[in-house]
């Protein structure tokens, strides 16, 4: 992502965010390739952010058709039948992304992402998948993690207004600015394998109810350098897919919102079913509280700790509500551009 210099029209076009984050964040943003696949509404969203925001290049990957669920939640899908008609989402998508900023490569690269090798994975800085399985999730962050390149890896799903964000940056070496009052003994939360220097961690960025948080795994104190007002540099070493979803929830902190737990219950339960993402009903409630009970019995979890009520809720109606995908839009694009540019805690 380092080379050339922004050109003049780039320079006057992205003029206010360069004063908010600098010149070399918007180069360094100009110059990356994205990858998003599973083109729901708040992954629309985050085309739409990034997009304004002035990304090099974007490649979407989504070749189903229209559907009703798809129109209640997805706003680049033109409101005329004759318009989507014989179009995949992907390519509706891009014809209206390209509105948002001429300046900005979009693109649709057609096919099964699971079927993609290494060298395609290689051409991109920033992989984003939704509406995918536990597998394909698995098996696209093990191909991102084999090519010789850092690729920052991201997963998002919302189910009504329920949400998270999975995140993976591998070996991540970023910038922070020390203010005043931020020096002396930080307090950082480490899921898995020891930390390289300042944490390692497995983010959920969830939103329940419409509010955005987040939850963090085991705690540690960390050394944070005592000089004020100048920049430090910083490294996260983050654990893969797999290491992360399959710790053990006995060894989780107590902060860990029910939300994630009940999350990796209906993801199991699709799974063994053989269902796509989303394709469950109320009907499937018995199932789910089964595999619950199961799950929590072989890890000699409380049950209490994964509410019947949430879980019904999710079943309910697996539909994604627009005003939540817009938060996490707004949440996955602001992270995406803090790892691009590699600046801010991520």
């Amino acid at each position: 992502m380092d080379g050339e210099e922004l050109t003049e029209q780039e320079t006057a076009l992205y003029d206010r965010q360069i004063r908010v984050w600098g010149v070399d964040a918007q180069r360094r943003l100009s110059k990356a390739h994205i990858l998003v696949s599973g083109m729901k509404g708040t992954v629309v969203e985050f085309c739409k952010n990034i997009v304004l925001a002035g990304v090099g290049s974007l490649t979407l990957v989504d070749s189903r058709e229209v559907t009703e669920e798809a129109l209640s939640a997805n706003f680049l899908i033109p409101p005329d039948e004759n318009v989507y008609s014989g179009k995949t989402l992907a390519e509706l998508c891009c014809d209206s992304l390209k509105d948002f900023n001429p300046m900005v490569r979009v693109s649709v690269e057609k096919g099964d992402i699971s079927s993609f090798g290494g060298d395609f994975y290689d051409r991109f800085d920033v992989v984003v998948i939704s509406s995918c399985s536990f597998a394909t999730k698995k098996l696209i962050n093990e191909k991102c993690r084999k090519v010789s390149k850092r690729i920052a890896f991201y997963t998002v799903d919302c189910r009504d207004s329920c949400g998270e964000i999975y995140v993976d940056l591998q070996n991540y070496t970023y910038s922070k600015h020390l203010r005043p009052g931020s020096s002396g003994k930080g307090f950082g939360w480490v899921y898995g394998r020891k930390f390289t220097y300042l944490l390692e961690h497995y983010c959920i960025g969830d939103v329940l109810k419409g509010l955005p948080g987040k939850s963090w795994g085991y705690g540690k104190e960390l050394d944070f350098p005592k000089k004020l007002d100048e920049t430090d540099e910083c490294q996260l070493q983050y654990p893969s897919f797999e290491e992360a979803v399959t710790i053990p929830w006995r060894a989780l902190p107590k902060k860990v919102t029910k939300l994630y737990l009940a999350m990796r219950v209906i993801e199991r339960f699709e799974e063994a079913e053989g269902r796509n993402p989303g394709e469950i009903s109320i009907a499937d409630l018995p199932g789910v509280l089964k595999l619950k009970k199961e799950l929590c019995e072989a890890q000699s979890f409380n049950e209490s700790h994964v509410p019947d009520a949430l879980l019904e809720r999710l079943v309910s109606d697996t539909s994604e509500f627009p005003p939540v995908c817009a938060i996490l839009g707004g949440i996955l694009g602001q992270e995406v551009i803090k790892a691009i540019s590699g600046k801010g805690d991520p």
